[in-house]
Order: structure tokens, then sequence, then C-alpha cells
């Protein structure tokens, strides 16, 4: 079976939607099938991609994001003669004038020999962006029809698919290879026998919604004996960069704290695997949590996460679920967890079987059954 994923994105970015369909794509491979993608914007050299429009930046959803130019019609049938998929794999939502004329265009080209599935991904952050998307629902509202299938990736966006464009999707939750990406550490983490600094990691995207100032100001609020039991990486980059900088250093947190830039995908599972308590306090507009299940994967101590319906979807634990911009509360997880070895410990056990839920075959499996196969 021929697989075609398409987005609305470069799929060189390192975000969500595109760790979803690369570690999707990977399974299928690996599986036997064959797999494309066609994206807009810049292309990975590793991958048998494709773009068919350029970009324009917009921000949406509390993120910085692109969105397709208009897609040349021809180019698209042409491509679709080329490939010939027996499934294309959109991700929703998405733009009327690129993966909503690549589905026309299939419909022309390949009539029912394509079988046509879409997986819907975010959850609106605030008002602004719920309208937005009710509004680009209504706009679409034709071109779904064309659809064969729809999938989301947690529950909760199951529930604002059918709220917001009409649409009853099964779960096909985002996966990892648990062992390949627990085999990218090359070291385990030191056992924890009081003579070292915990290690407190966040990796992601310095913006409002993630939670970044609100970690730091979460860490000043620790008790002097719990900050000195600390080691806090933050890795990453983004608008809020300079402003993260200056709240540590007006706080007094250069020793408990460093700021360690853009972390390259290949380092990313050692990043992890190094955290004590790998800590992701997302304020809200989370579907689902990819860091969430790769932090598990790698082996983390203990994961916590902010608690939006995404990520409550994921950890499903009110023990290392918070409001972030709740700072009290916030540092008194934090403290708990720090002082607590034995709590640490049976976290992370039954984290380490949540994972599993996410695993390879279990996700295969449900998109498989997506397909049609």
């Amino acid at each position: 079976m021929k697989i075609a994923f398409v987005l609305d994105d470069s799929i060189a970015r390192p975000d969500g939607v595109q760790q979803y369909v690369t570690a999707l794509g990977a399974a299928l491979q690996g599986a036997g099938h064959d797999v494309v993608y066609a994206c807009s914007g810049d292309v990975r050299d590793d991958l048998p991609a494709v773009s068919l429009t350029a970009n324009i930046g917009v921000t949406f959803n509390g993120n910085g994001l692109r969105t397709p130019r208009p897609a040349s019609r021809r180019l698209l049938r042409e491509w679709l003669e080329q490939e010939r998929p027996d499934v294309i794999h959109v991700q929703m939502p998405h733009s009327p004038v690129f993966a909503g004329r690549v589905v026309q265009e299939a419909r022309r080209v390949l009539g029912d020999n394509v079988r046509i599935v879409g997986t819907f991904h975010i959850l609106p952050d605030g008002k602004v962006s719920e309208l937005g998307t009710a509004l680009l629902g209504r706009i679409l509202r034709r071109n779904l029809q064309l659809f064969d299938a729809f999938s989301a990736v947690s529950e909760p966006a199951v529930g604002f698919a059918k709220q917001a464009f009409g649409i009853d999707c099964t779960l096909v939750s985002c996966l990892v290879d648990v062992d390949a990406f627990r085999a990218e550490a090359a070291r385990p983490r030191p056992v924890d026998d009081g003579s070292r600094p915990l290690t407190v990691s966040f990796l992601g995207r310095f913006v409002e919604r993630k939670g970044v100032r609100e970690l730091i100001e979460a860490v000043s609020a620790l008790p002097p004996e719990s900050r000195d039991r600390i080691h806090v990486r933050m890795g990453g980059r983004g608008p809020l960069l300079g402003s993260v900088e200056a709240l540590v250093a007006e706080e007094g947190l250069e020793r408990e704290i460093s700021l360690e830039g853009f972390v390259a995908e290949e380092d990313k599972a050692q990043f992890y695997a190094d955290a004590d308590i790998a800590v992701f306090p997302a304020t809200g507009g989370e579907s689902f949590g990819i860091v969430l299940i790769e932090a598990m994967a790698a082996g983390a101590g203990v994961v916590v996460g902010g608690d939006n319906p995404g990520y409550r979807f994921v950890l499903q634990d009110d023990g290392v679920l918070v409001d972030a911009r709740d700072t009290r509360a916030f540092s008194l997880l934090l403290e708990l967890l720090i002082s607590d070895p034995e709590r640490r410990a049976a976290i992370h056990a039954s984290q380490q079987r949540r994972v599993r839920d996410f695993d390879v075959p279990v996700t295969l499996a449900a998109a498989l059954e997506l397909y049609g196969a």
C-alpha cells in the first residue's frame, strides 16, 4: 500500500504535526508500505517529500505558523498521476488552497481508487482561535464530503472536531517507537543517592502558552533547601527568550537555571533521559503532547505537564498535572517531587507502563484500520 501524507506546512519544522506524520510514516515503512509526503515550504533531504507550494507566515492558536499559498492544480494533478497513492492522509484542519485542492484533484484524477482520510490535530487556545476554526469548518464543508474517514490524535481533539467541523472521528494517537527512542540515549540517568543535584528539564518553544516564564516563577518560589537540590535545564528558543533571560536574572536564578538554546533532534532523547523531572507546563492549546510520550519513552524520571485537555489525555494522573499559572501550586508540586524519591519512583513506573499505549504496534494498527487495510 502507498500512503501519501499531506500537510499545510514545511515538513522540515520540528513541530507536533510533523513529528506525527514522520513517526507514523516510519512505522508504515517498517511494516513494508510505501510512504511519500506532500507539503508546502521546505522539505527534508532524508524523506521522500515534495513541496508543492510556498508558505506565508501567520499567528494562530498561540503559535507562529506558516500557511500555504494557493497551489497549482496542474502541478497537483501531475504529482497525483506520478505517485498514484492508495491512501491520502491529510492533516487537519487543512487549508482550502493546498490540502483542500489536493483532495479535490485526487477525486478527479484517481476517483474511488484512492482512500482519503484526515487527522484532526488542534484544540483552540481561546475564543479567537475557536471562532476561526469553526469558520474554517464551514468553508471546508463541501471539501469534507470528499473524505472517506476521519481520526483525531486524542479524545479532546475528537470532541472538538465534532463541535467545530461536525465530523465523527476515530482515535489514532500520536506515537513513538519506545525502544528505538530509548536506544538513542547513550547513557542512563545517574542514581539519585543525594550526592548530586536533581535535573529538572524543559524542552520546547519559548512562547506564551508553553509556560516557560511560569516554570521560572515556580522555581523562584521554592524554599531554599529545594532550590539547592536542583539544576534546571531549559532547552529551546523563541520570541520569549529575551524576557526569560531577564526574568532569570531578576529572580537571581543564574546558578539554578541554565538556558541551553536549540536542542538538535539527535540529542533530544538524551536530554529527556537526563531529567529526573521533565516539566512541560503548557497552559492550553494542546490537543495531545508528543513531548510527554517522548520524555517517557526516553526514560525521564517523572514527566510533569500543564493541566490542559491534551496533556491530561496523555498523563491521566492528577499527581503530575498542574495549572502552571498557579505559582504556589506549581511550586508545591515541584517541592514534593524533589523531596520524595519513592514518589518519583512510583510515578516513573506508572508512566513507563502508560507510554506503551502509544508505542508503534498500537497506533500502527489503528492507522491501518483507518486506511481500510
